[in-house]
Order: C-alpha cells, then sequence, then structure tokens
C-alpha cells in the first residue's frame, strides 16, 4: 500500500463491486478497460474511474501493449497477492502483499509485444 493510502480509503475501494470484479478479472490475465466494460458490465467511464482509484492503491498495475496495427493500448493486471486485516490489543493492522512478476514473464511479454 502506498504510504498516502490509509486503511479507510483502501477499504472503500474494495467495497465497490466493480473494483472487485476488476481485480478478480485482471487477476487471471491482464486486460483492456474496453474488455473490462465488457467483463464487469459497466461504462467505460466507470472503469477507467475504479482503475485510477486501485492504481492509487497499488492494487493494479497497467502496462502499454502494441496492437499489431501499431497503435498502443494499456492493459492492466491485479497487483494483490494477499490482503490481512487484524484486530490486536484495540489497533487494526493491514499488511498487503504484492505479486512479483518473475523477470523472464514480463520479457516474453514485451518481446511479443513488439512483433
Amino acid at each position: 500500500m502506498s504510504e498516502d493510502t490509509d486503511l479507510s480509503t483502501l477499504l472503500e475501494v474494495l467495497d465497490d463491486e466493480y473494483a472487485r470484479d476488476i481485480l478478480t478479472h485482471t487477476s487471471v490475465e491482464p486486460m483492456s478497460a474496453s474488455t473490462l466494460s465488457e467483463r464487469c458490465d459497466a461504462s467505460l467511464p466507470t472503469i477507467y474511474r475504479r482503475l485510477d482509484r486501485l492504481e492509487e492503491c497499488r492494487l493494479v498495475t497497467e502496462e502499454t501493449e502494441l496492437a499489431p496495427d501499431g497503435n498502443h493500448y494499456s492493459v492492466y493486471s491485479a497487483n494483490l497477492d494477499r490482503l490481512e486485516l487484524s484486530l490486536e490489543d484495540g489497533s487494526f493492522s493491514l499488511e498487503l502483499s504484492y505479486r512479483e512478476e518473475d523477470v523472464a514473464d514480463k520479457f516474453t511479454r514485451m518481446w511479443e509485444g513488439l512483433r
């Protein structure tokens, strides 16, 4: 979690159905905003607002893909691996674990995007 993100903000983001749908879909494979719009049955502006909030909390990452026609577009991947909320001695504690992408997988995706 970024230094500026507090527990309340994170829980507010995760309380949103669209944000949770985005996380579940992008945990399987990277997706564009338009694909997420179709899968989540939501408008593009709704998806982009949720993606912005998820990115602020470091729960998704954005990468640029190259289309066969030479144009480029963004795809989003869930960055969250595990979230643990605990209550001890009268206070909450939050621990987030983020996915660590294998360097070889990242290089392969980048190489495939160039072809």
